[in-house]
C-alpha cells in the first residue's frame, strides 16, 4: 500500500495572496475586488509575507529550495473559479526534495509550492431541486501546498503525519483551527493504480476516508476487478468514498507562464532566514537534554510553550527528573490558572520546588503552597500567620459544601488541595498558605 499527501494549508496572512482583499471577510462575497474576481484588465501583485512564510516552511521541510521563481495559470473550467484558471507555481515550486520525520520515519517531500484559493460553492435545497450557491471571499485566499512522496503505508500513519505536521506548522507561522486552515487531497493505491481522494478536511476525515478506500480497492482487487485512475471524494456522513470523474493528467490543465507577475529571487531570503525552534523539535531536545522520556517532553512541549519554558528552567535548578514530576504534576494540574501569572511569580514557584527538593520544605507544604498561587494570591506566601476567627468558620463552610471532596481525602490527602484553594479564594489570600492548610487539616481530621 503506498499514500502520498497533498496538503493545503492557508497561510495567516491578513490580504489575499494577490490582491490587497481581506482574508477574514464574514458575508459572503464582501471581500473581493476585480482582481480576485478575474476580472478583465485586472493585474495582480503578489503579497510578499505569503512569499515568505511559504519559503519558510520550504525551508523547515529541509527541502532545497528554487533561487528563481515564477507563477503559471493552472486551466480548470469551475464557477468558483471566475478567472477560469488559477495562479499558482508549476515548474518552479519555491523548494523540492525534503523530508519530514515523524515517528521516527523520514517521510519525503517532493515540492513546496504557494497558490491561490478558489471560491466556496454551497449546495442549498432539498435533493433534486438543489440551488448552488457561490461565495468568492476565499477566492485568492494563499495556500501553501506541501506534496509528499508516497511513503506512508496506513490511514493511521497519515493521521499521525498530518497531526504531527500541523502542530509544528502552528508552531512556525501561527496556523490555527485545523479544520478552517487544512485540505488534503490523497493518493492511494492498494494495488498498481492510485485513486486520489480530493478535498478531505479534517485529520480525522483523513484517516476515514483512507480506510474506505483502502476497502472498497482491496475488494474490487480480490474479485478481479480493475482499479481505475480516477478522482473520488469522500462522503461524511456514510464514511465511503464516491466516484467523482476520471483522474486528470498534468498536461490536462494547460500550465502556461503568469504574464502579469515577475520572477522572483528567494535564494538570499531563504538563506538569511532562522527557523524557530517548532514543538516536536523541542520535545526531542528537552528529552535528550534533560534524559527524560520523548512521550513526557511532548506531553510538557505540547500542552503549552510557556510550561516548556518553566520546566527547562526549574531543570536547570533541581534537575530534569524532579523539574518533569512537578510540571507534568501540580504545574500542570494548575497550569490553567497558573499560566497568566508566570511572569510574576516564576520566582516564587522555582523557589518553593527548589526548597521541596532540597528537604526544606515537605512535598505536601510544597504543593498547598503551589495551590495558593494558582488561585491568584500573589501575596499568599507573605501573608498574615495569624489565622482570625472568621477562618475557622470559613473552613468548616467550605468543608460542608463539599462532601464528595471529603471523601476523597479519606482515600487521597492531596484532595485536601482543593478546599484549601476554596478557602484562599473566599479570603482572597490574607492568610498564609501554611495556616490555611494547618486548620484545614485539623478540620478534616475530626471527621477520620
Amino acid at each position: 500500500m503506498k499514500i502520498g499527501l497533498e496538503i493545503h494549508v492557508q497561510l495567516p496572512t491578513r490580504s489575499k495572496l494577490f490582491c490587497g482583499c481581506s482574508t477574514s471577510g464574514d458575508a459572503p462575497n464582501s471581500s473581493v475586488c476585480p482582481i480576485c474576481l478575474g476580472f478583465p484588465g485586472s493585474r495582480p501583485f503578489l503579497n510578499r509575507r505569503a512569499l515568505e512564510m511559504g519559503v519558510l516552511i520550504a525551508k523547515f521541510l529541509n527541502c532545497q529550495i528554487t533561487d528563481r521563481v515564477w507563477f503559471a495559470r493552472k486551466t480548470y473550467f469551475y464557477p468558483d473559479l471566475p478567472k477560469n484558471f488559477q495562479i499558482t507555481q508549476y515548474d518552479t515550486p519555491l523548494g523540492t526534495d525534503g523530508h519530514f520525520m515523524t515517528g521516527g520515519k523520514k517521510v519525503g517531500i517532493w515540492r513546496v509550492h504557494i497558490e491561490e484559493d478558489p471560491g466556496r460553492i454551497r449546495r442549498v435545497g432539498r435533493a433534486g431541486e438543489e440551488v448552488a450557491l457561490i461565495d468568492y471571499n476565499r477566492s485568492g485566499v494563499p495556500l501553501v501546498e506541501i506534496v509528499t512522496a508516497p511513503d506512508l503505508t496506513s490511514p493511521g500513519e497519515a493521521r499521525d503525519f498530518l497531526t504531527d505536521l500541523i502542530t509544528e506548522l502552528r508552531r512556525l507561522i501561527g496556523v490555527t483551527g485545523e479544520e478552517q486552515t487544512m485540505r488534503v487531497d490523497a493518493n492511494i493505491s492498494v494495488g498498481e493504480e492510485r485513486v486520489e481522494i480530493k478535498n478531505i478536511t479534517g485529520l480525522r476525515n483523513v484517516e476515514k476516508g483512507l480506510r474506505s478506500e483502502v476497502t472498497r480497492q482491496s475488494k474490487m482487487l480480490a474479485a478481479g476487478k480493475r482499479i481505475v485512475r480516477e478522482t473520488r471524494h469522500f462522503d461524511e456522513e456514510r464514511g465511503v468514498t464516491m466516484p467523482g470523474r476520471e483522474k486528470e493528467f498534468e498536461e490536462d490543465y494547460g500550465y502556461i507562464d503568469e504574464p502579469d507577475l515577475g520572477t522572483y529571487r528567494i535564494g538570499e531570503l531563504a538563506a538569511s532566514m532562522v527557523v524557530p525552534e517548532t514543538p516536536l523539535v523541542r520535545a526531542a531536545r528537552l528529552s535528550s537534554q534533560h534524559e527524560i522520556g520523548i512521550a513526557a517532553a511532548r506531553q510538557i512541549v505540547l500542552t503549552d510553550w510557556a510550561l516548556a519554558d518553566l520546566f527547562e528552567l526549574l531543570a536547570a535548578r533541581v534537575g530534569g527528573e524532579a523539574a518533569m514530576s512537578w510540571t507534568m504534576g501540580p504545574l500542570s494540574s494548575s497550569w490553567k490558572e497558573l499560566k497568566c501569572k508566570v511572569p510574576e511569580l516564576e520566582g516564587d514557584i522555582i523557589n518553593i520546588i527548589t526548597e521541596v527538593t532540597e528537604g526544606r520544605m515537605t512535598d505536601s507544604e510544597g504543593r498547598m503552597r503551589l495551590v495558593a498561587l494558582a488561585c491568584g494570591h500573589e501575596t499568599a506566601l507573605n501573608a498574615s500567620e495569624e489565622a482570625p476567627d472568621d477562618l475557622e468558620e470559613i473552613i468548616v463552610k467550605i468543608v460542608r459544601e463539599h462532601p464528595e471532596v471529603v471523601k476523597d481525602y479519606r482515600i487521597n490527602e492531596r484532595a485536601a488541595n482543593f478546599l484549601i484553594g476554596q478557602v484562599m479564594k473566599a479570603t482572597k489570600g490574607r492568610y498564609s498558605s501554611k495556616v490555611v492548610a494547618e486548620r484545614m487539616r485539623k478540620e478534616l481530621e475530626k471527621g477520620v
